[in-house]
């Protein structure tokens, strides 16, 4: 596995498990003690943790540490419906904000 794949896993496990712990990325940041900006650049795979977050992820996230790297964590299904719901999430939230743009700058 190449460095990039590795991270990309980790990333994919950390947001799957915190969207199963029902945390925002805030809620997590703030448990595992880090950044909103570096748990976004986990989840998205620019990142790689150094060892005391990542036993402060696994532990707020209720996993052992392993875990986080198990290839089989995200199962292929999941993967399609949470890329879905995000660009649905998106485009909702765009389409609001255009509305209240709108409203407003008339």
């Amino acid at each position: 596995m190449k460095e990039q794949e590795f991270k990309a896993l980790l990333g994919r496990n950390v947001k799957f498990l915190r969207a199963h712990c029902q945390f925002s990325q805030a809620d997590l940041a703030d448990k595992a003690q880090i950044s909103i900006t570096y748990l976004s650049n986990i989840e998205r795979g620019n990142t790689f943790p150094k060892a005391r977050t990542l036993l402060n992820l696994a532990k707020n996230l209720q996993v052992d540490v392993y875990e986080l790297f198990k290839p089989e964590i995200v199962p292929e299904e999941h993967k399609d419906v949470v890329g879905r719901l995000t660009e649905a999430i998106r485009t909702r939230v765009n389409q609001t904000l255009d509305q209240i743009f709108a409203q407003y700058s008339q």
